[in-house]
């Protein structure tokens, strides 16, 4: 079971506390996002960064380093520097003994795990097939698989928690999947049934989200302002965040976009409705019909990829095909929020730029308002987004309020 060393709370307060925590833990978050996007750095620089006084960027920086976030690093000192050298601090890299995070994104065909350090940067990445396993059945044994596989690779290391991310209706609040009729769960407690079997502290939030928290936290500046993230899988769905902020709305309900209609599409949905987005361009429809064509042997999306990769003009056309679709939608979406950066993940256009040149086209040609098509962006940790978005479930509030979120999560599992 990995280990989790409790922090050591900074002289004079505790994590818990209310008096002066605000202003603190504001402080706090600053100076870890200013060390996250300009770090290695110097405390003067931080400073100037955030607006905070050296004083306070002082406190903070001993607070976040006795509790394992920060680490100084002398050795990037310069030799013969004249004057009080300027330490630069860094977050505490996860290769050289600082905390680590643990992420699951639960798929339909797969659940991919991964062990990850407070960049996002992937030390260690795993899967779990789902092939055969009832759907009452695939929480405890996908928490089993997470549980071994997280031990394996933490090696009694500091691990911070588990971060979930999956399709569908998610409640991160009570940690429920409401609705996720690919797998065929609901109202699903999957949260405590993962912290059960790994005892780590579990976040959890739809995948949608999760990629559009992960852009904020980690990929292009634009994104903070506004941003839209479609996400085109088994599962169809999206997020929009303004201001940094990613929208939930009431019970966690936003981002069913399955049923937007697609210009020109006929094809028929479960809804009773022709053209819906899922029906359309989802994982689920392409592997069907490229099956039907005799394109491939089995309903498996990747395989088309792979066939279209290996020069066969039917899979390729096919790949195409959806991804104007995905960029048809794309146009509707731009038209309605208008945001800064659109990102979509969609796996022929994280793999190859020509499916994402063919969103691009048709989003700016049915768009009223955009015409610009470098808006359009995959996900900035490429084939990787899903497990990234994972572990930013967990890393986001860590980074939003470093000093509580240590206080709630960060503790030895009852177990040991």
């Amino acid at each position: 079971m990995p280990h989790l060393a409790p922090p050591t709370a900074p002289p004079g307060s505790h994590p818990g506390s209310s008096s002066g925590d605000g202003r603190r833990g504001a402080n706090a978050a600053a100076v870890l996002r200013a060390v996250l996007d300009h770090g290695p750095v110097a405390r003067s620089r931080i400073a100037r960064l955030s607006g905070l006084s050296p004083a306070a960027v002082s406190r903070q920086c001993t607070d976040l380093t006795r509790i394992g976030l920060l680490r100084e690093m002398p050795e990037l000192v310069a030799s013969g520097s004249v004057g009080r050298p300027q330490i630069p601090v860094d977050l505490h890299p996860g290769a050289a003994g600082g905390p680590l995070t643990a992420g699951v994104h639960i798929g339909v065909p797969q659940s991919t795990f991964c062990v990850a350090d407070l960049r996002g940067r992937l030390l260690a990445r795993g899967r779990f097939l789902h092939d055969g396993i009832p759907a009452v059945a695939l929480p405890g044994q996908v928490a089993r698989s997470l549980a071994e596989f997280v031990a394996e690779h933490t090696a009694g290391r500091r691990v911070l928690g588990v971060g979930a991310a999956l399709g569908g209706w998610v409640d991160p609040g009570s940690a429920t999947v409401v609705r996720h009729d690919a797998l065929d769960w609901h109202r699903l407690s999957l949260g405590p049934e993962l912290e059960r079997h790994t005892g780590l502290p579990v976040r959890m939030d739809n995948h949608a989200r999760a990629v559009a928290q992960s852009e904020l936290l980690f990929g292009r500046p634009e994104a903070r302002r506004s941003l839209v993230h479609l996400f085109v899988g088994n599962v169809v769905d999206a997020a929009v965040a303004i201001a940094g902020v990613v929208h939930r709305g009431p019970r966690s309900g936003a981002g069913d976009v399955a049923h937007l209609p697609v210009p020109d599409s006929t094809v028929a949905c479960t809804c009773g409705r022709t053209g819906c987005l899922g029906a359309t361009a989802s994982d689920t429809a392409l592997a069907r019909e490229a099956v039907a064509r005799g394109i491939v042997p089995e309903e498996n999306a990747a395989l088309i990829v792979d066939a279209a990769a290996a020069g066969d003009r039917r899979a390729d056309e096919l790949l195409r095909r959806r991804a104007r679709a995905v960029g048809r939608a794309t146009g509707l979406l731009l038209d309605v929020l208008n945001p800064e950066q659109v990102v979509v993940t969609e796996q022929s256009s994280l793999l190859a730029a020509e499916y994402l040149a063919e969103i691009r086209a048709a989003a700016i040609a049915h768009s009223h308002v955009c015409d610009d098509p470098e808006r359009i962006v995959v996900p900035h940790a490429g084939p990787a987004a899903l497990p990234v978005a994972a572990v930013t479930v967990l890393l986001n509030p860590l980074f939003r309020s470093p000093l509580q979120s240590l206080g709630k999560t960060d503790a030895t599992p009852a177990s040991q």
